[in-house]
């Protein structure tokens, strides 16, 4: 099962060649398929004696695979899909094959150095200073997770310092932030605060105040030990003032938390930096480059504005870390809810090497742009009304007169017809749909095809 014989090299010759043809071609959109499908058509794969390397291959390639969505397909536009450029899904080939550890410098040193420059080179466009820096996690849940730990673990200290008893811990954040907030919060037994964003769905420090107010004076012995901003929300794009919010945070000796997973890719974006005024003030930030970065799943950097704080949460002790505990190096399993881990930065670092940092703000203003195109595509059309000009490359709109199941039926159609993945969501409580735009590939011709069954 080891050896590299003749009938694994042959083997491999198949699957680089897989892996070739899917890379050259335009993605299939593929469906899922039910369980008993899959079965009748797979049957039973783990056997004693096993199907050999062919076979195993032949039941992916014709049976898994179809029955997996393509999230890089130019018309997969639900949730927030993924894009990896060519170099970044061709040195994720590379870091499988190369068997690199990365939670150490001791073990993955020149692995972890490219991660952290990758890492640098976001720290920079968010205005961070030099000593700012973090590592790569496998995805947003995970990164805010560790960011908000962080976080209680410096106000714990803090409290015992000045011998304050705290009864509960809280977070603030938006009725429109991610839902990870809510179930970070789940996992580490404390409470959410949820301040009303404005009209505009945009949260601002007033509300904020306001609503920390009249929470603790009816919970004096609780301690709002985080502030999460968002900087892009999954559903419909928006950013918070983030200047206002970091101010207010820092003011209060509050932890400042900025959940950029799909949006702060938008950094890079010379047109649209300006919105995201007061990043530079948060304690700690994530972004996801496998949504809007161009790389592969799983990659989120999580990025701390002081790392010390994060490695005095999360390092691990046992007697056979010891040998790890070396200050002067820099360990990316002491920074987030992990101790193994691949380095899942690579990619991303391999391609942003590679191409250079324009043709990513290029990407992105690219994205952008067709999402201007779908904006009036839907203004133009009969039946289509545009929910709100967007920020970044989410746009949202209805369809006159259609109730939630015919929003279903819809969708459920688009992707058996095979022309395109689009799921409804809904806003106030109303049914709506979304195109998630951050793939260079989609263009007009994929939003009219979709405009044009409606």
């Amino acid at each position: 099962m080891h050896e590299f014989n003749p009938e694994v090299e042959a083997l491999a010759d198949d699957i680089l060649k897989y892996s070739l043809l899917r890379l050259r071609q335009e993605p299939p959109l593929d469906h899922a398929k039910t369980p008993d499908e899959l079965l009748k058509a797979a049957g039973n794969t783990i056997t004693e004696k096993g199907l050999g390397g062919k076979e195993a291959l032949r039941i992916f390639t014709d049976v898994l695979a179809p029955s997996c969505l393509s999230t890089d397909h130019p018309s997969y536009l639900a949730f927030i899909p993924s894009a990896p450029s060519e170099h970044a899904t061709l040195f994720d080939l590379v870091v499988g094959a190369s068997a690199i550890y990365g939670g150490s410098w001791l073990e993955g040193a020149g692995a972890v150095f490219a991660e952290n420059q990758a890492l640098r080179w976001i720290s920079d466009l968010a205005g961070l200073p030099e000593s700012a820096g973090g590592v790569f996690v496998q995805g947003g849940t995970i990164g805010n997770l560790s960011a908000l730990v962080a976080a209680r673990h410096t106000a714990r200290d803090k409290a015992k310092a000045s011998g304050r008893k705290i009864e509960r811990w809280v977070i603030v954040a938006s009725n429109q932030a991610h839902s990870s907030i809510k179930s970070a919060a789940e996992v580490m037994d404390c409470e959410v605060l949820f301040a009303n964003a404005d009209e505009d769905l945009v949260l601002r420090a007033s509300a904020v105040g306001s609503a920390i107010s009249k929470y603790i004076s009816e919970n004096p012995n609780h301690e709002i030990f985080a502030l999460v901003g968002t900087a892009g929300s999954t559903n419909l794009g928006i950013i918070d003032d983030l200047d206002s919010l970091g101010d207010y945070a820092n003011k209060n000796n509050i932890w400042f938390h900025v959940d950029g997973a799909y949006g702060a890719a938008a950094l890079c974006a010379p047109s649209v930096r300006a919105l995201f005024n007061g990043i530079e003030k948060c304690d700690s930030m994530i972004v996801d480059p496998h949504k809007w970065l161009f790389a592969p799943f799983d990659a989120c950097a999580l990025i701390y504005r002081n790392p010390a704080l994060g490695k005095a949460a999360h390092t691990q002790h046992a007697s056979y870390l010891d040998t790890l505990e070396d200050e002067n190096e820099f360990n990316p399993s002491d920074y987030a809810i992990h101790l193994t881990r691949r380095p899942r930065g690579l990619p991303f670092w391999y391609s942003l090497a590679s191409n250079g940092s324009k043709a990513y703000s290029d990407a992105v203003e690219d994205t952008m742009n067709t999402a201007r195109i779908a904006v009036r595509l839907i203004n133009e059309h009969p039946n289509l009304e545009l929910l709100m000009d967007p920020q970044l490359s989410i746009v949202a709109f209805t369809r006159k007169g259609w109730s939630a199941a015919e929003y279903q039926e819809w969708s459920d159609k688009l992707l058996d017809d095979q022309i395109a993945f689009v799921t409804p969501s809904a806003h106030q409580g109303k049914p709506i749909l979304r195109f998630a735009i951050v793939n260079p590939w989609t263009s007009e011709k994929e939003l009219t095809q979709i405009l044009a069954t409606l």
